[in-house]
């Protein structure tokens, strides 16, 4: 997936100058192809003409550890396009977090926020959009 992301990143022609405008933009769109990338193989995951032929086996649920990743990614990306829609820097900060893995000081610095705003922020998000995810 790494792969794929770096590959929408540098775009269709390879050797071109990078058109960044700095290493928050850079991350940013790093942040985004890495969340569409995973939210697509989720999707196509989920569709039912995807069972590539195999025979489907009863699970007991008791025995499940967790619930799909693939239904919380999907969860996770509705909750975090409605939180885009309230608060823009706080989903951006969520995507830099979860999607780029930078640390808390690496995304305040890449959103050009102070470490204390970037706390706030992520305070703010995770409670918001585990309210969301919940409570849907």
């Amino acid at each position: 997936m790494v792969h794929e992301a770096y590959l929408r990143l540098i775009g269709p022609v390879e050797g071109e100058p990078s058109s960044w405008r700095g290493r928050g933009h850079f991350f940013g769109a790093a942040a985004e192809a890495m969340r569409r990338i995973l939210v697509e193989k989720a999707r196509h995951k989920g569709r039912i003409k995807h069972d590539g032929g195999r025979v489907r086996e009863e699970w007991d649920l008791s025995e499940v550890a967790a619930p799909e990743v693939a239904d919380d990614l999907l969860a996770l990306d509705d909750a975090l396009q409605k939180l885009a829609e309230q608060d823009p820097q706080a989903a951006k900060l969520v995507k830099l977090r979860y999607f780029a893995g930078l640390t808390i000081s690496q995304a305040a610095e890449t959103l050009g926020v102070s470490r204390r705003k970037a706390d706030f922020l992520w305070s703010f998000a995770r409670a918001w959009l585990c309210r969301k995810i919940e409570g849907r």
